[in-house]
């Protein structure tokens, strides 16, 4: 009897065969190849204390991950969509960058002065909890290698897929060790960084406008979030510009990202169980 051609089949086989063991990452990347053709794919752990955690990379474009360390992990990563979800605590699943993003996103300043620059068009990511105030992002990019987003098709068996990989992912890093700290409040984070380095007393609600801003928020999107009306956030807007004495957001972006970065002091060094092959970087 003649075989069935099951090629996607069989590198779903070799990935459940390497869980718990080395080489699980590449051989995910194979299946991924097999079913989507993504161009690129990182797979993080973000934490309710500390910078987020890079596990693997894969990338065929250098100007995906250039800033990945000095911008990204540094302190832009709180400003990012897929970081929400995870405080948001967003159920196991596969999301797609355009469905969850804010409505002002590729206006934002996030977005035109780091997101933009690695030439990504389009992001799919499987999201696990394997521990407690830990999520992993298995994160597939298209960038400018191949020019196109994810279609509705590719959308949907990554929906249909999102169970078995989710699965996986929580089997392969269930020796993850848990978060090292408790939630972070990342506007009173903001708002302690702007008193010390720049003598700025922002108020919680300011604090909270500013980093909504930041991460693509329009007026509208932000009074639903906090439950204001349009009016009020402009307000609050107006208070929060005169008070840094700026005018724009490319303004406040630049005053504002530097006080998001991580301390240089806080440890960042990762602490893996079973399971854990801490990725390479490999260029294709």
């Amino acid at each position: 009897m003649q075989s069935l051609p099951n090629l996607s089949e069989t590198r779903l086989a070799t990935a459940i065969a390497r869980i718990g063991r080395d080489r699980f990452e590449p051989a995910m990347w194979e299946f991924f190849q097999g079913i989507v053709r993504p161009d690129n794919l990182i797979i993080l752990a973000y934490r309710d204390a500390g910078p987020p955690l890079i596990l693997y990379l894969r990338f065929n474009h250098p100007q995906v991950f250039a800033e990945l360390d000095q911008t990204y992990v540094a302190g832009a990563f709180r400003l990012d969509p897929y970081h929400d979800l995870h405080r948001q605590r967003a159920p196991d699943g596969a999301y797609r960058l355009r469905d969850i993003a804010p409505d002002a996103f590729h206006r934002s300043r996030y977005f035109i002065e780091y997101y933009d620059q690695t030439t990504l068009l389009d992001e799919i990511s499987f999201v696990v909890w394997p521990a407690p105030g830990v999520s992993l992002n298995l994160c597939l990019g298209r960038d400018a290698t191949s020019g196109k987003a994810f279609s509705a098709a590719e959308m949907e068996c990554c929906q249909r897929l999102a169970p078995v990989v989710t699965a996986m992912a929580r089997e392969h890093w269930r020796g993850i060790v848990e978060s090292n700290g408790p939630a972070e409040d990342v506007a009173a984070r903001l708002a302690s960084a702007a008193r010390q380095s720049e003598g700025i007393a922002l108020s919680p609600r300011q604090a909270e406008v500013a980093l909504l801003i930041l991460r693509g928020h329009s007026t509208v999107s932000i009074g639903l979030r906090l439950g204001l009306s349009p009016q009020t956030v402009k307000v609050f807007r107006k208070q929060l510009y005169a008070r840094c004495g700026i005018s724009s957001q490319a303004e406040l972006f630049a005053m504002m990202l530097p006080l998001l970065k991580e301390d240089p002091q806080s440890p960042g060094a990762s602490a893996f169980g079973r399971g854990s092959a801490g990725g390479v970087p490999v260029a294709r």
